[in-house]
């Protein structure tokens, strides 16, 4: 049996990239503690991929109005057709003029509408239907109004989610399925009605699936696209981006932002003296020492060679300073001959320094940086 069991887990392991540590797989579970840069990247992917959604429905939906109009009798057709139009403008609303921010508050709200607009159709539409005494193919074309969740439901293969996302977006759905069966409770087929719920239920087990697979490959591809391959702290191009982000941020909720450049003294010597290998173990220590000070909500960049950029939101000169000397406390690890490994840092603060561009306030502290350098090293220089 333990064997049996591990046979399981080696399994069900493998279904996902191998790139992917045991620490971000526990984040395909729910959206909570992700990453700044996966957060942003999956919510624009996400946004995107409603937007192709909503366009593929607002093709699609009036079409079907030819075959209702050569089904139905009327009125039942032109009130089907009503519903449709204003299923494509809201569709078409959704394309045209939603604007994300990047955020997966606006990437939620995106699928809201995309599912709610379907939903609230479907709704309406099988209550409609359910008025009307239908036969042969008028009937067969009614019957194809069920299979609306179904394409709702395998479309959520279409996103990066976690499982609990996708588990609230399948629930909801399961709801409007249940909710249009109550309303027609009379006329209600239970054996058919119970057998695609089942199938629904079954579909959304797949479809979540999928969708943290998509997760799993996002998350590994952005981790080598963002990540330096030497420290595994993030590369020049990700810093870049996270401080853009972040100033942002720090304008619109009037906070705090401090920077601080890092560069390691001497460390020149350390390859010339011991060789390549010995400096990259050097690197390594280093940022794992610095990022054993930082808090969860900072970011440590190698800017590049021997050189951090470590950016704190929400972090006055003060407490920035404050973090900074602990660092230079618990030491940034050793040189090969034994002796400490330090570094000189350059830091500057958005409000201390009055810096009202993000380039601007990167520059103060790599010219502060050199200033610390040049007065000796080892040292943190701050004004």
């Amino acid at each position: 049996m333990p064997s049996l069991l591990s046979l399981l887990r080696y399994r069900l392991s493998r279904l996902l990239p191998a790139e992917v540590a045991g620490s971000e797989r526990l984040k395909l579970l729910t959206p909570f503690r992700h990453p700044l840069l996966v957060s942003r990247h999956r919510a624009s992917l996400i946004v995107d991929r409603v937007r192709l959604f909503a366009l593929l429905f607002a093709v699609l939906t009036p079409l079907w109005g030819v075959i209702d109009y050569l089904a139905f009798p009327f009125p039942l057709w032109a009130q089907l057709l009503g519903m449709r139009l204003l299923v494509c403008l809201a569709f078409f609303s959704l394309l045209l003029f939603y604007r994300d921010q990047e955020h997966m508050a606006d990437a939620y709200l995106a699928m809201f509408f995309l599912f709610a607009i379907p939903t609230l159709f479907y709704v309406g539409s099988h209550t409609l239907l359910a008025h009307y005494q239908l036969t042969d193919l008028p009937a067969a074309v009614a019957a194809g109004y069920a299979f609306l969740p179904f394409v709702l439901m395998a479309g959520l293969a279409l996103f990066p989610l976690t499982l609990l996302e996708n588990l609230l977006v399948g629930a909801v759905l399961l709801m409007a399925q249940g909710i249009a069966g109550y309303m027609n409770w009379s006329t209600l087929n239970w054996p058919s009605f119970v057998g695609a719920f089942w199938l629904l239920i079954l579909i959304a087990g797949v479809t979540s699936l999928a969708c943290m697979s998509q997760l799993a490959y996002m998350v590994a591809l952005l981790r080598r696209a963002i990540r330096d391959d030497l420290t595994g702290v993030f590369a020049r191009n990700s810093g870049q981006e996270i401080l853009q982000v972040q100033w942002s941020t720090s304008l619109r909720n009037n906070s705090a932002l401090s920077v601080a450049f890092i560069d390691l003294d001497h460390f020149k010597q350390i390859n010339d003296r011991f060789g390549h290998a010995m400096g990259d173990q050097a690197l390594r220590e280093a940022s794992q020492r610095i990022q054993s000070c930082m808090r969860s909500s900072d970011s440590l960049v190698r800017w590049g060679g021997e050189e951090f950029l470590l950016i704190m939101p929400d972090t006055d000169m003060t407490r920035a300073r404050q973090a900074l000397d602990r660092l230079q406390r618990s030491g940034l690890g050793s040189r090969p001959d034994g002796t400490p490994l330090t570094a000189s840092i350059g830091l500057a603060e958005r409000f201390y320094d009055r810096i009202d561009s993000s380039s601007g306030l990167l520059e103060l502290a790599d010219s502060r940086m050199y200033r610390a350098k040049a007065a000796g090293r080892n040292r943190i220089q701050a004004i």
